[in-house]
């Protein structure tokens, strides 16, 4: 074998099954691919292909539905948690969860977030945080940080015109209804692992009726950042972890 040529005989690549043949519309070097890919391959682990239900948000991942092979059901802007408790309660023995970015969730989501979370609904709910509004033109965020500029902050975030970066997965730890609360993301290898690791645990949680999760995965937006998918991903390490440090912050599951 030849392994000069890429063929599928030295692939290290596998694309999992619930991953549709769609070219994704995400920019180069955006970390949703990798979270899909993360959750494609956690619900066939689970062997839930065929009793999974997403709910898609209105953001970047807004075509979520095109990628990966299971049911989905499009929520209106920030409501995905609201969405998603409904099908829960009708359908307790399926795989509900959200996907949402942090406009999605943080702003125009909030209540239907927070409160979601505090009822304990058996959902678990991913949160893409890349400190911006990527798809609408790189606007400000809750969870841009302190300096950085965005297209409505030219010069830079400052808490006493726009206030703080909003620190959801710290809300979310001390809610009583969260069982599991989590914050990763997937920049190298090992990253990814923890963050695959930590998206099982919050569908084990789901499916055992222990109570709500959110697994944030802190992000990069190249585009939206004006960087290099390298450049983005050290500006990310540099910047974000001080701000939204990785970890598990909370975790009564015993799984």
């Amino acid at each position: 074998m030849n392994n000069d040529i890429i063929s599928p005989d030295n692939l290290v690549y596998k694309k999992p099954e619930l991953m549709n043949d769609t070219a994704m519309h995400y920019c180069a070097g955006c970390s949703h691919g990798v979270v899909h890919k993360l959750v494609a391959e956690v619900i066939e682990e689970m062997g839930m292909q065929n009793k999974t239900i997403g709910v898609s948000p209105v953001g970047c991942a807004v075509f979520a539905y095109r990628y990966l092979d299971i049911d989905w059901q499009e929520a209106p802007h920030g409501r995905a948690p609201a969405v998603a408790t409904g099908i829960k309660r009708l359908w307790p023995d399926r795989l509900v969860f959200t996907y949402q970015g942090d406009g999605d969730l943080a702003c125009i989501g909030t209540c239907e977030t927070i409160h979601a979370l505090n009822r304990g609904e058996n959902i678990p709910i991913i949160f893409i945080n890349n400190a911006i509004y990527g798809m609408t033109g790189g606007q400000m965020a809750p969870t841009t940080l302190i300096g950085q500029k965005t297209a409505t902050c030219p010069y830079g975030r400052e808490p006493e015109l726009h206030g703080y970066p909003l620190n959801m997965t710290e809300l979310a730890s001390h809610l009583t209804g969260t069982c599991f609360v989590s914050r990763q993301s997937v920049e190298n290898v090992a990253s990814i692992r923890k963050a695959k690791a930590a998206i099982r645990k919050a569908f084990d949680a789901s499916m055992n009726g222990l109570g709500s999760s959110l697994v944030e995965i802190v992000s990069t937006c190249n585009s939206g950042w004006k960087l290099s998918p390298k450049q983005a991903n050290d500006w990310m390490e540099e910047h974000m972890f001080k701000e939204y440090p990785k970890g598990d912050l909370k975790d009564t599951t015993n799984l």
